[in-house]
């Protein structure tokens, strides 16, 4: 019996110390280089059309951006209540708003280019920030963070920081404080952000 208990304590405690190690900084950093040099400076400098720069900008923000993941987060406690079409609904037009957001969003960064400033650690251990900056025309650069989560060997990004501002804070403020007020609630949210789509 005592053997038993050993190995389920050797069996639990290399699970705890997986589960908590600390995400691999070079690991992250190499990974939001390969999404901004390969994929948004490329994409944002190449000369394409804006459906085919669309449908590119589609392709790599659902494999580097973790949007199932952010968009739970927004709709903050409103996701335990939500049925299940209303979070496909909602995981769905969300997607789409933002990557349509995004893709035009990042044509400021048009014949510039990202500096990576290093890494710091997260609350989250799954979690690592990584630092960038953009230099601009004038003033001081801006300032572009992002919170990258491994899960199962994967990296993915979970929330762009931008000038200090997060963009999942952002959007959960707005969206939890509609769905408050909306007397529609969740329905009136989709409604609302599939108008803001067309």
């Amino acid at each position: 019996m005592k053997k038993i208990f050993a190995v389920l304590f050797s069996v639990l405690m290399t699970w705890s110390m997986t589960a908590n190690a600390a995400v691999d900084g070079k690991k992250a950093e190499d990974f939001v280089k390969n999404l901004t040099q390969q994929g948004i400076e490329q994409l944002i400098n190449s000369n394409v059309s804006e459906a085919e720069k669309q449908a590119r900008f589609t392709k790599l923000f659902n494999e580097d951006l973790d949007l199932d993941f952010i968009g739970k987060f927004v709709l903050g406690r409103y996701w335990r209540s939500a049925t299940a079409k209303q979070r496909a609904d909602f995981i769905d037009v969300y997607r789409k708003l933002n990557i349509q957001t995004w893709s035009a969003r990042f044509n400021e960064f048009k014949g510039k280019h990202f500096e990576f400033l290093g890494t710091e650690s997260s609350k989250s251990p799954d979690q690592i920030f990584v630092n960038t900056q953009v230099p601009m025309p004038e003033g001081q650069p801006a300032s572009v963070k992002w919170r990258v989560k491994e899960t199962n060997g994967k990296m993915r990004v979970v929330d762009i920081i931008i000038e200090n501002v997060s963009l999942a804070q952002t959007a959960r403020s707005e969206y939890t404080g509609y769905i408050k007020k909306s007397s529609n609630g969740i329905d009136g949210l989709i409604a609302d952000l599939r108008a803001k789509l067309k």
